[in-house]
């Protein structure tokens, strides 16, 4: 990871405790935050599917984790032990990072309204919006007055993206449920916010069809005409889930080189014109 990226060291998490769901391989999202978090001194737990262990527990040795849960999000039982493991080996909660999400192959593909099953839509659902709440629900009843808790999210959710169909809807509905879980929680000291990454090579891109298209269109369309980078999402999610972030909760921010801002690329301007 450290050839890869380059994650500034500090103690800015220093004695706090957090909770990383979605790690799959080294180029996850929630891996790369996981190694930026742990760079600025923060106690990792990773909760991963029971499948995985092999894949997971060396990536979180080599950042520092000790701390492996196995949990399946759409279980009640799984997540019930999950948590309750958690609780007995940290006491406490200071974070949570949820980083999960899933839609069927064959529905991430072509026409959203033919291609949508009710089962594919349920699943999508399920995992990547209700598993959020589920695991909020359940971490802020380990949490004191100054928790955090990120999503991550896409601009799917927003606008049409060609091919990502039901996993837009999901992630709109992700994004409606982090502000009403940010209302609920904001008496209680608690901040929730998503992040909005830019298109990455990671497995969730991998399974929508022409996803690589979506690298080089971001890039090409993006305010700053480069790739939406590992660092820049981590960092954000420094902030959110550091003291820096203080006040801020029930917002999407976006990180993705200023693709989303873009209504017209000059480059179909200059067609037109």
């Amino acid at each position: 990871m450290a050839e890869e990226y380059s994650f500034p060291k500090g103690d800015l998490m220093a004695g706090k405790t957090g909770l990383v769901m979605g790690v799959a391989n080294h180029n996850s999202i929630a891996y790369g935050i996981a190694s930026q978090l742990a760079a600025q001194g923060a106690k990792l737990a990773f909760a991963y599917l029971p499948d995985m262990e092999k894949r997971v527990r060396p990536l979180g040795e080599a950042i520092g984790v000790t701390d492996f849960i196995p949990c399946e999000v759409t279980d009640d039982a799984s997540m019930d032990a999950a948590f309750a493991d958690l609780e007995q080996r940290f006491g406490g909660l200071d974070f949570l990072v949820h980083s999960i999400a899933f839609a069927n192959k064959d529905e991430l593909k072509g026409s959203f309204v033919e291609n949508t099953t009710r089962e594919g839509f349920l699943t999508a659902m399920n995992i990547s919006a209700f598993s959020f709440v589920d695991a909020a629900n359940r971490a802020a009843k380990m949490m004191k007055p100054g928790g955090s808790m990120v999503t991550m999210t896409y601009l799917g959710s927003e606008r049409v993206i060609p091919n990502y169909n039901t996993m837009g809807v999901a992630k709109a509905a992700l994004e409606a449920a982090t502000r009403y879980i940010a209302r609920d929680l904001g008496p209680k000291g608690i901040r929730v916010n998503a992040i909005s990454a830019g298109a990455m090579r990671t497995l969730s891109l991998a399974g929508i069809s022409g996803g690589r298209g979506l690298l080089s269109q971001g890039r090409m369309f993006s305010a700053l005409k480069e790739d939406t980078s590992m660092e820049g999402v981590a960092g954000c999610a420094l902030w959110l889930l550091s003291d820096l972030g203080r006040s801020t909760t029930g917002e999407v921010i976006h990180v993705d080189a200023g693709f989303h801002m873009i209504g017209l690329p000059d480059e179909f301007a200059n067609l037109a014109g």
